[in-house]
């Protein structure tokens, strides 16, 4: 079976033209194909199906098998194939992808024959707490903000000794955001993802982001991701971060989120769509041979 590794920022995966695939065991084969010591190694597996409703369908397998229902990295590495390897027409401005959080639009930026970078139309962002999902205690009250929302902000989280005031915000896929005062390299996150990760306050598991700002335009972030674990960039993450940056005041409508494996661009003007920019690349190619 042919595969191609690819990554968006360091965010890296096992991408699989999955049109005319037979019936697999796809969460059994990421497992295999995302080990880092006995597979290809990766953050995810990443199936290109047919869709009824948009040029193309986007699946994906954590390493530990899970299905996510976005990755904001992984579908700029799957707009990069779909359109270099003629799966939709390279003369297009626009593909439009279905995923499990609804039918994205993806627009490239090429540089000669190649797709360097992608902009996705990421969806808007969701703050209602049994939408994210969050579980907040009976006797939770939420408050509205400064512009009148009332979401899960500065919620005290319990983990590991610690209080961690968090902000909650899915982009399809739930995330919970810390912002530092330091670096986020300075965060135990290795020791305190997992928790968070697990913690009964998110019935689906969350992602857990750690966030510093640096200005109004410029944000540092670190990722636990629900189902792989520390990972060099989160897309969505970096969405659902700038989102409640700025909804809490501390940013601009336009930010760079600059993660361990590069950076990422993110509007977000207070309501409608959020829009993300970044690159993806291509690693190598290969087969990966059939197994029982």
């Amino acid at each position: 079976m042919q595969f191609v590794k690819m990554h968006g920022t360091g965010n890296d995966f096992v991408m699989i033209d999955g049109r005319g695939q037979p019936q697999r065991d796809w969460p059994l084969l990421a497992r295999r194909m995302c080990d880092r010591h006995f597979g290809v190694g990766a953050d995810g597996l990443i199936l290109l199906e047919p869709s009824q409703v948009a040029d193309l369908r986007m699946r994906m397998w954590n390493p530990d098998g899970s299905e996510a229902e976005m990755c904001g990295n992984g579908i700029r590495c799957f707009a990069k194939l779909a359109l270099e390897r003629g799966l939709v027409p390279a003369e297009r401005d626009e593909l439009r992808a279905e995923t499990g959080a609804g039918v994205l639009s993806l627009r490239p930026q090429w540089q000669g024959a190649s797709v360097v970078a992608v902009q996705v139309s990421m969806g808007a962002p969701v703050f209602e707490p049994r939408r994210v999902p969050v579980a907040l205690p009976t006797s939770y009250r939420l408050l509205p903000d400064a512009r009148g929302l009332q979401w899960v902000r500065d919620y005290p989280l319990e983990v590991g000794g610690r209080v961690l005031p968090v902000a909650c915000v899915s982009m399809g896929n739930p995330h919970a955001i810390f912002f530092a005062d330091r670096s986020p390299e300075e965060f135990p996150l290795e020791a305190l993802g997992p928790q968070v990760e697990r913690h009964p306050l998110f019935p689906n598991r969350v992602n857990f982001h750690v966030a510093q700002v640096l200005d109004g335009t410029h944000i540092r972030m670190r990722t636990w991701e629900r189902g792989a674990g520390l990972t060099l960039a989160c897309g969505t993450g970096a969405c659902a971060t700038a989102v409640a940056a700025f909804q809490m005041g501390y940013t601009q409508p336009a930010v760079e989120v600059r993660v361990p494996g590069g950076a990422l661009t993110i509007q977000w003007p207070g309501a409608g769509e959020v829009l993300m920019t970044g690159p993806a690349e291509a690693v190598f190619s290969g087969d990966w041979p059939e197994q029982e």
